[in-house]
């Protein structure tokens, strides 16, 4: 298919463009920008006039709740939500039931998610068997059925010879080892943060030293074997200031954060809305700044939706016994612009969070728009205000904590592998 956008306001964070130019496409990739090739006749044209026409979103962690979880969402509905959201490709943790812990399963659902519309699905691999931490998954057959990098989720690796042993064996073999910080028993059974609210109200927490002493082990660990490793979900400002050392070091890390807790802390929590129960915990206002100064530095590389849709049952319970998690994939780009226009950032520089660098991680021809790139384009009105609302989100998780607030930043269209997967009705 042979697809021409005109009129729009082309910005792509990698090269620095940021103008009006027509694009073209065909057989999947941008084939010309700005003149039209020779012979080029397009069978459908899009007037992107008023519009910015940017990467497609990569998001480094939207969970699909396939196989095993779908009275939760399903494939279909979640990449049909993150399409809504302008993410052209996104990666997947393993912590599905039963989890990516074998190749047939990571086979079927690259199957799956190819034979559907939406995003390119890049599935993370199970690090250890069923996620117990206690011994290592064939990572050779499950990178060759598609696995891109390996991970716990949240389910830490308690026994370090363990990690070691998975690090050494990552650096070995060249796999990308992508970990969240959490040490299990000192966050065991906690569910905010340990601070003002969880004083106040006697709620179970979580402190800040389950992220650093988790932290700080993995690190140790990295110096010693060199693996490339992928901090998920920093969640404080004593993270961050580790993982600036590391990286000042040397260290090959990069880090990200959930958007959530780009714009939210502790506070939130107050009012016991499940909504804001999140791994990790949504921390003090302080944790908060350093995370947005974090990215503004480049401390932490970029940011991800953390899509975790919760069936309605399990947030209508009291906070404390609530499923953790929160809807993202149409949240992400909003959020995105709003912290990046309160940061005084740039339309491109809020958008390379979102496109560049999680491309470069996540190791995929993607969040860059060129001749000869992948024809993955996300197009929205940067203006456009929108009201969060369990009716205006198409993912079948209700479960935000922005649900009733006004936020601008509309999806128009998104174009995964030139094709035209979304257009606003």
């Amino acid at each position: 298919m042979k697809i021409k956008i005109s009129n729009g306001r082309v910005i792509d964070p990698a090269s620095g463009l940021d103008a009006v130019r027509d694009i073209y496409i065909a057989a999947g990739r941008i084939v010309a920008l700005g003149a039209a090739p020779a012979d080029f006749h397009a069978n459908a044209e899009v007037d992107a006039s008023g519009l910015v026409v940017a990467p497609g979103l990569v998001d480094l962690s939207v969970r699909l709740r396939e196989p095993g979880l779908e009275y939760m969402a399903t494939l279909e509905s979640e990449m049909h939500a993150a399409a809504v959201g302008g993410i052209t490709s996104l990666a997947c943790p393993p912590d599905t039931d039963p989890p990516l812990d074998e190749p047939g399963l990571v086979e079927m659902l690259k199957f799956r998610a190819k034979n559907s519309p939406g995003p390119r699905v890049y599935p993370i691999g199970a690090l250890t068997w069923k996620l117990k931490g206690e011994r290592l998954t064939e990572m050779a057959e499950l990178s060759e059925a598609g696995c891109v990098a390996f991970s716990q989720a949240d389910d830490p690796i308690v026994d370090t010879m363990v990690l070691l042993r998975a690090m050494e064996y990552a650096y070995t073999f060249g796999y990308p080892l992508w970990l969240r910080p959490q040490d299990f028993h000192l966050a065991r059974s906690g569910v905010v943060h340990d601070g003002v609210v969880s004083a106040r109200y006697g709620l179970p927490a979580i402190p800040v030293p389950a992220e650093t002493v988790a932290l700080q082990t993995i690190l140790l660990l990295v110096r010693e074997t060199k693996a490339r490793v992928h901090l998920c979900r920093l969640s404080s400002r004593a993270g961050v200031e580790m993982v600036r050392k590391a990286k000042a070091d040397g260290l090959p890390v990069t880090c990200d954060v959930g958007v959530h807790h780009v714009h939210l802390s502790e506070l939130d929590t107050a009012d016991f809305n499940a909504n804001c129960h999140l791994v990790p915990p949504l921390r003090s206002q302080r944790d908060r700044d350093a995370l947005r100064a974090a990215l503004l530095d480049g401390t932490i590389d970029c940011i991800c939706s953390d899509h975790a849709p919760v069936d309605a049952d399990a947030k209508e319970k009291p906070f404390q016994e609530s499923e953790a998690g929160a809807t993202g994939v149409e949240l992400l780009l909003p959020l995105t612009l709003k912290w990046g226009a309160e940061a005084g950032l740039s339309l491109a520089e809020s958008l390379d969070r979102v496109t560049r660098k999680p491309a470069d991680i996540l190791g995929v021809d993607g969040g860059r728009i060129g001749a000869g790139k992948p024809a993955d384009l996300c197009l929205f009105d940067p203006d456009a205000p929108w009201t969060v609302s369990t009716k205006s989100l198409a993912s079948l998780g209700k479960n935000s904590p922005f649900l009733g607030m006004e936020l601008q930043g509309r999806v128009r269209y998104t174009v995964i592998d030139g094709h035209l997967d979304y257009r606003a009705g």
